[in-house]
C-alpha cells in the first residue's frame, strides 16, 4: 500500500553510545524519507561520537570507536542531516522517548535549528505496545510475517519500521492512513518537553513533573523562585527542557520589569503630586506674610 501523504515522512533510526538523552551521542543516523508521490529517498550516516563508546554497547549495534574515529561529527553534519530531513514528519520505533529527543539535543548541541512544532511524530512502537506489546521484532514478524535480519542495525530497523507501520493501517480498522490522526494515535502523555520534566496541566499550562516544585506551573514557580531557573540551567538536564523553560523565564521577568516599571512610574507621579501640593502651601504662607506686611 501507499501512504496517504500530503508531505514527506521520515523514517528514522538512530544507533547511540547510551540511553541518557542529555549525556549519550549519536553514532548512526539512517533516514528514509518517504514522498507524498510515493518515492523513497535513503541515506545513512556514521557519526562520530566524540566519546567513547562503551564496549557493551558496541556489542548491541555492532559500531566501534574504530569504525567512527574518522568520520565526521554531528556538528559537521548537521547542516547536511537538517536539509535531507526538510520538512518531514517524523516515524520511529520508541521515537517519541528516545530517538527525537536525543536529535534535537544533538541539533541544540550543534547550534542548529530543528524545528520540531510544525512537524507531526508518528512512533511505532506505540501503536503497536496498545495494539500488540512485543519488540520490533517481534511486531515485524506479527504484522509483516517474516524474520527481521540484523536487528539493531539502523537500517534494517527502519525499513521494519517502515513496513510495520504499513501493516498496521491495513490490519487495524480504527487506523486511518492518516499522518495526523496516526500522530495522535502514537502520543501517550501531554509533555511540553520531550523528557516529561515539563507537562501540560489540564488547563493547557507548562507544568513542573519532578522536584519539590512538581505539579506547580511554571509561570508559578519563577515568579515566586527565580533562582530555580539559573539552578535548572547550571543542572545536568536536557537541552531542550531548558529551551522550553527560557521563554516561559524570559516572559516572567519581562512581567517583573513591567511592574516594577509601573511601580516607579507610580512612585514618581505621587512625589511630584506631593511636592506640587507643597509648593502651593509655601505660596500661600508667602502671600500671608506678604499681606501682613503690608
Amino acid at each position: 500500500m501507499q501512504l496517504n501523504l500530503t508531505k514527506p515522512l521520515a523514517f528514522f533510526d538512530l544507533e547511540t553510545t547510551g540511553i541518557n538523552v542529555s549525556k549519550d551521542r549519536i553514532v548512526e543516523l539512517s533516514v528514509l524519507k518517504v514522498m507524498p508521490d510515493g518515492t523513497e529517498i535513503k541515506k545513512t550516516w556514521l557519526i562520530n561520537p566524540t566519546i567513547p563508546i562503551p564496549e557493551k554497547v558496541t556489542k548491541i549495534h555492532g559500531i566501534s570507536d574504530k569504525d567512527v574515529k574518522d568520520k565526521p561529527t554531528f556538528k559537521d553534519l548537521a547542516s547536511e542531516i537538517l536539509d535531507f530531513f526538510g520538512e518531514a514528519d517524523l516515524v520511529g520505533y520508541n521515537s517519541n522517548k528516545f530517538d527525537i529527543p536525543l536529535l534535537v539535543e544533538e541539533f541544540l548541541r550543534a547550534e542548529c535549528d530543528f524545528d520540531v512544532k510544525n512537524r507531526r511524530f508518528i512512533d511505532g512502537q506505540v501503536i503497536f505496545f496498545k495494539k500488540e506489546p512485543r519488540t520490533l521484532s517481534a511486531a515485524y514478524e506479527f504484522y509483516c510475517g517474516k524474520k527481521l535480519e540484523n536487528a539493531h542495525s539502523a537500517e534494517a530497523d527502519v525499513f521494519a519500521t517502515y513496513e510495520v507501520l504499513k501493516a498496521q493501517i491495513e490490519r487495524y480498522d480504527d487506523l486511518k492512513n492518516d499522518v495526523t490522526q496516526l500522530s495522535k494515535f502514537s502520543s501517550q502523555s501531554r509533555n511540553a518537553d520531550f523528557a516529561g520534566m515539563i507537562i501540560f496541566n489540564e488547563d493547557g499550562v507548562e507544568t513542573f513533573n519532578f522536584g519539590k516544585h512538581k505539579g506547580k506551573t511554571v509561570r508559578e514557580v519563577l515568579e515566586k523562585e527565580p533562582g530555580y531557573y539559573s539552578w535548572i540551567m547550571g543542572a545536568d538536564f536536557p537541552l531542550y527542557t531548558k529551551k522550553i523553560l527560557t521563554p516561559i523565564y524570559m516572559e516572567v521577568q519581562q512581567k517583573r520589569k513591567e511592574t516594577a516599571k509601573k511601580q516607579r512610574e507610580l512612585n514618581k507621579t505621587q512625589k511630584e503630586k506631593e511636592n506640587k501640593n507643597l509648593s502651593e502651601e509655601e505660596l500661600k504662607n508667602l502671600l500671608s506674610q506678604k499681606f501682613k506686611v503690608k
